[in-house]
């Protein structure tokens, strides 16, 4: 069931969720594809946005939006195949935490989960649900494409675009879903200007060249 399958209703919130999967033995070990089966439509969202944030400012770092762009897309077309839960490699599959750890970190962060999900929470759900939230999740996918791209400067508005759709899943926010669309806008505009600058910049550069080589050679 893909996430903008699942009533409304039928939703935790994301601090209770949390509580939930991390509840048990201080001891005990969880693994990473435990907890991603256990979040069964969240997790694809919340990987999504794990990915994405570091996007979403600039950090100019070589090549990140290309490394993390493409685990994105990889996650988006397996949540339109319809995968209960994203397929990650083994060694990430298998790594294990012990419950007590994931408890202290929800203890100190549930007052930041709960201003985020004071900011983002259901609301305008038609925008994320039955054919919108298709569309939606297929946006999401052109977007996660553009930003592995490695397309100059084209990385900021696809990032917050993916975020935005994400948040929108997450938590069945329209308004979240509105704000997506219109990056996506924004994205499609912005990368249509990028490459026809790029165009134009390497159609002039034989010429360019020819004026070097005659000023330097006569």
């Amino acid at each position: 069931m893909m996430p903008h399958d699942i009533p409304a209703a039928d939703r935790e919130s994301l601090v209770d969720l949390l509580a939930q999967l991390f509840a048990g033995p201080r001891e005990a070990p969880v693994t990473i594809a435990r907890l991603m089966d256990d979040m069964k439509g969240r997790a694809y969202p919340l990987v999504v946005i794990v990915f994405d944030i570091a996007n979403c400012i600039p950090t100019g770092i070589p090549w990140l939006s290309t490394i993390t762009g493409i685990p994105i897309v990889i996650l988006l077309g397996q949540m339109l195949m319809g995968y209960e839960s994203p397929t990650l490699p083994a060694f990430v599959a298998g790594k294990s935490i012990q419950r007590g750890r994931l408890q202290d970190f929800l203890a100190r962060a549930r007052r930041w989960i709960l201003r985020l999900e004071n900011a983002v929470h259901p609301r305008c759900s038609g925008w994320t649900t039955g054919a919108a939230g298709v569309w939606l999740s297929l946006a999401m996918l052109l977007n996660a494409v553009v930003l592995a791209l490695p397309i100059p400067f084209d990385n900021l508005l696809p990032a917050w675009a993916v975020m935005f759709f994400a948040l929108a899943l997450l938590e069945r926010d329209g308004v979240m879903a509105m704000a997506g669309w219109a990056m996506t806008l924004a994205t499609l505009v912005w990368t249509a200007l990028l490459l026809f600058f790029y165009s134009e910049v390497m159609a002039l550069l034989p010429g360019f060249a020819r004026q070097i080589k005659e000023a330097l050679f006569g």
